[in-house]
């Protein structure tokens, strides 16, 4: 499917396994890549998996094009924006089976999923954006104020407070925490036991259950793009 996004299905469940560097930086054509991965996923009718190698799942955007120009930070965050609100709309279950740390957009990708695995160790998972001086975009504070628990949400984007993977649990990054040998197998059993749901159902439910917060998320993504942040 592409180096930055690896696509393999078996079984009716396809992995999607990032792939951009030390620290999987999200960029225009990893996020083109992630949208023809999906799009591949949906013709399969597969259960997907996002994935990563070991430490890290990713670092958020690419510093490189956030700071290179207004417009250019603003055109990555509102594709990445948009990749977030389909995958929370996704047709199909989607898994993210985090392999370390995810800061920055790699929690946000946490946040756009059905359920998210994580694994034991001395990893960051959190919204650094004021740490290093980026003013929260509307979108994701709308995800955050969504998707985690209210008192996770003022910390994590006001103060920036980064979470192990025990405490990325308590907050809402993470449904759970397996050792790290045990995090391919847990992520597939978890898919192939989605597999087994009624696919039109879930659809038609996840969006009566999103439908306000995706029309809250779709405003969001547009004041994004007329503003710099």
């Amino acid at each position: 499917m592409s180096d930055l996004v690896a696509y393999q299905l078996d079984d009716g469940v396809a992995t999607l396994t990032l792939s951009n560097g030390k620290v999987n930086a999200i960029s225009n054509d990893v996020i083109a890549a992630f949208n023809a991965a999906l799009d591949q996923a949906e013709k399969d009718r597969a259960v997907v998996i996002i994935t990563s190698g070991p430490g890290i799942l990713s670092g958020g955007y690419d510093l490189k094009i956030m700071t290179s120009g207004p417009q250019a930070a603003m055109d990555l965050v509102a594709a990445g924006s948009a990749l977030a609100r389909r995958m929370l709309s996704h047709p199909f279950p989607i898994v993210v089976a985090c392999t370390g740390h995810a800061v920055a957009k790699g929690a946000f990708l946490l946040l756009s999923a059905d359920y998210r695995i994580g694994v034991e160790g001395p990893f960051s998972i959190g919204l650094n954006e004021v740490q290093i001086g980026m003013t929260m975009h509307h979108a994701g504070i709308e995800l955050a104020r969504d998707r985690l628990s209210k008192p996770a949400f003022g910390r994590s984007v006001i103060n920036g407070e980064m979470y192990d993977p025990q405490g990325a649990v308590q907050a809402g990054f993470l449904d759970g925490v397996v050792a790290p040998e045990a995090l391919a197998d847990t992520a597939r059993t978890v898919a192939l036991q989605l597999k087994k749901i009624n696919m039109k159902a879930h659809h038609q439910t996840k969006l009566k259950v999103r439908k306000a917060f995706l029309e809250t998320l779709d405003q969001a993504i547009e004041l994004d793009r007329q503003h710099a942040f």
